[in-house]
């Protein structure tokens, strides 16, 4: 079976290394690239990249650039590193279509974890499960939603929140039992990444989006309307 391909994209050469070495010990083939145009070139070449790990301050292209043009292409996860712990550039990485977000200096045995839980996600889904509620149908093996035979296009994030969702339709669920599901325990980010989710999965579900019910100062709950 082939190694599982992680592009690793940051204008250090010792993080990248570092980074490198980490997954190297655990079977993984990372290429790298210095800059984000370097970037794009590596992944236009390499169409069967399974995961990015994305530095956001590069020359030539940073990395939101690189995640906007990753995004109008692919839905491979994204994990962005940055050096500032800013939650207006967290927000913004979510906005984008990032998967998890990891503040420099972190711990190359946490974000191996990281990378290892987003990959479980993605590419050990047993097949034949199939999902209907309420006229949406999630194909949990494909990693595809479908409404009125339509495919509706949803991040990683966001087809793990509405498989979360749809799972325990009728059962309200609090931000932080969201985020220990969805995000895992190790994710350290604010609640609030979660509201920034609901309403991007809510305008691409349209009118099936008010499945989702907010319930204030706590959480919210899907419930398939009749």
């Amino acid at each position: 079976m082939d190694k599982i391909k992680i592009l690793v994209v940051d204008d250090e050469s010792r993080m990248r290394k570092l980074v490198k070495d980490f997954l190297a010990r655990e079977n993984y083939n990372v290429l790298e690239a210095g800059d984000g145009m370097e970037a794009m070139d590596v992944f236009y070449d390499n169409k069967d990249i399974s995961l990015i790990i994305l530095d956001v301050m590069m020359p030539k292209m940073d990395g939101w650039q690189v995640c906007r043009e990753v995004r109008e292409l692919s839905k491979v996860p994204i994990i962005m590193l940055t050096a500032r712990a800013d939650e207006r550039d967290e927000l913004q990485g979510f906005e984008l279509g990032v998967d998890e977000y990891i503040s420099k200096p972190f711990s190359p045995k946490i974000l191996v974890a990281r990378v290892e839980a987003i990959l479980r996600r993605t590419q050990g889904i047993d097949t034949g499960d199939i999902i209907d509620a309420g006229g949406i149908k999630i194909d949990k093996a494909a990693h595809i939603v479908r409404i009125n035979e339509e495919n509706i296009d949803l991040s990683f994030k966001e087809f793990e929140l509405l498989t979360y969702f749809v799972e325990n339709t009728g059962i309200a669920l609090s931000r932080e039992k969201i985020l220990n599901n969805v995000w895992n325990y190790d994710y350290f980010g604010d609640a609030r990444t979660i509201d920034t989710h609901v309403k991007k999965l809510r305008n691409k579900l349209g009118d099936k989006g008010n499945y989702i019910k907010t319930i204030w100062g706590m959480g919210y709950k899907f419930e398939v309307e009749s």
